[in-house]
């Protein structure tokens, strides 16, 4: 709760949901023709203080710069015509409200916190989130054709002292190929028809809150009686989203099915483009059939890779039912550094499966297909393919060109981006209040 509240505070005092004295509310900085509210900075302070940080005043240099930054980078985005969709605005708030009402247990409980609808809120976040988007489309655009040659690279790694370069622990590049077992029409209809059951029980009577608590297997909402709190299209995957917003409320839907399983739903409540429902799902269990055949197809695509008739990364494109790595030829990327799309590793964070299969293995070998239970807890089957395995090592060029590379680049964009900035504060009006002229970081603005 602690979290939720920080968060809340911070979009309150931001927004204009502060106390309305005019001490908070006086401008403390202009950027050409935008101003900046004193408001502004004690949300940003607020959220800090919540999140359980000990008082300091000059944190607030620190969220002043931002400010500045982000009006200064607002103001160059209208000169260059830049700007942003209401899509991308609506997508932004939304993703943030939803955030919100999940931490807060419910658009209700939030409306409450907030003492206003979420509609007549968005409203309020929307110059501030719009001005935020477009800021960060201008900084990308100064930098989107910035690029390092491999001399710039070496100048870059030789610039580090020796006693300063990292060391990297055992990194690995690991692909697979995923089987997942797909059953037939006959297969599945039992998981159908307890479904239609269910569905046509509540029809002549029965309580849908009180089957949904007997035999929901969505372990998210079946203990709540199958209701799910208010949310948009996009909360939901698309074919339950598509019958959800296509019913009245009270109607209760036909049978569908999606990834999870076999659902129906009752609409509770529409409010503008945000509804609540409830519903019902039965899981599809994989029979043993279905996994004798995902267990054929895996040996046979193995055999393909294993013996060059196939290469791993058009298998995965054409075979693997993962949809996080088949469209990047099977390979894993590392999940604790997304943004740069590495495919290096550190054994440490492999999966303990993957890490399993892959433990014999020398590089450019694959493990033979084995059964293993998905992240959704059902059977697939799936081959690993070990492309490479680098030993604990000081940094160097030879075997770390790729991420030195990414270093380098990073540091050139912000050499791009602070030399705007030098250039842009010399022909823009600046004035920051007295209170703040003592700030160490703000004397670039002055």
């Amino acid at each position: 709760m602690k979290k939720f509240f920080s968060l809340v505070l911070l979009f309150i005092v931001a927004f204009g949901n502060s106390a309305n004295s005019q001490e908070i509310d006086k401008v403390v900085s202009i950027v050409g023709n935008n101003i900046i509210l004193k408001s502004e900075i004690e949300g940003q302070y607020a959220q800090y203080l919540a999140q359980g940080n000990k008082p300091d005043n000059t944190i607030k240099c620190q969220f002043l710069h931002q400010l500045l930054t982000q009006k200064l980078l607002a103001q160059q985005a209208v000169i260059d015509s830049l700007d942003v969709t209401e899509d991308e605005v609506d997508d932004n708030i939304n993703n943030r409200l939803r955030y919100m009402s999940n931490q807060a247990g419910g658009q209700e409980k939030l409306e409450q916190f907030l003492n206003r609808s979420l509609l007549q809120y968005k409203e309020e976040m929307r110059p501030t989130i719009r001005e935020m988007l477009i800021a960060g489309k201008m900084q990308r655009k100064l930098t989107e054709n910035v690029d390092v040659t491999p001399n710039e690279v070496k100048r870059y790694f030789d610039s580090i002292p020796a006693d300063s370069l990292p060391n990297f622990n055992t990194e690995v590049e690991v692909g697979e190929i995923i089987f997942q077992p797909k059953l037939t029409d006959e297969e599945k209809k039992p998981f159908y028809d307890r479904a239609e059951q269910l569905r046509q029980d509540i029809i002549a009577g029965k309580d849908f809150g009180t089957m949904a608590r007997l035999y929901s297997q969505d372990p998210g909402s079946a203990g709540e009686g199958g209701e799910m709190p208010f949310a948009d299209r996009a909360t939901f995957v698309k074919e339950f989203s598509a019958i959800a917003f296509k019913l009245k409320a009270g109607e209760i839907s036909r049978v569908f099915e999606t990834d999870f399983g076999y659902h129906f739903l009752q609409v509770l409540e529409r409010r503008g483009e945000q509804v609540r429902v409830r519903h019902i799902l039965i899981t599809i269990v994989p029979t043993e059939a279905s996994l004798l055949r995902a267990e054929k197809l895996a040996d046979s695509v193995y055999n393909l890779v294993n013996t060059k008739k196939l290469d791993f990364y058009t298998a995965a494109a054409v075979y693997s039912d993962d949809k996080e790595t088949k469209y990047n030829g099977g390979m894993i990327l590392n999940a604790q550094n997304v943004q740069t799309r590495t495919t290096y590793i550190p054994i440490d964070q492999l999966d303990a499966g993957i890490f399993t299969a892959i433990d014999t293995l020398e590089a450019g070998e694959y493990s033979r297909p084995s059964r293993f239970a998905a992240p959704d807890g059902k059977n697939a089957y799936r081959f690993v393919f070990l492309k490479s395995r680098t030993a604990p090592h000081q940094a160097n060029l030879e075997q770390d060109f790729a991420k030195i590379k990414d270093a380098a680049l990073e540091d050139k964009m912000d050499r791009v981006v602070s030399e705007w900035f030098d250039t842009r504060r010399k022909s823009s009006y600046i004035r920051i209040n007295d209170e703040f002229q003592t700030c160490d970081i703000l004397k670039v603005w002055q």
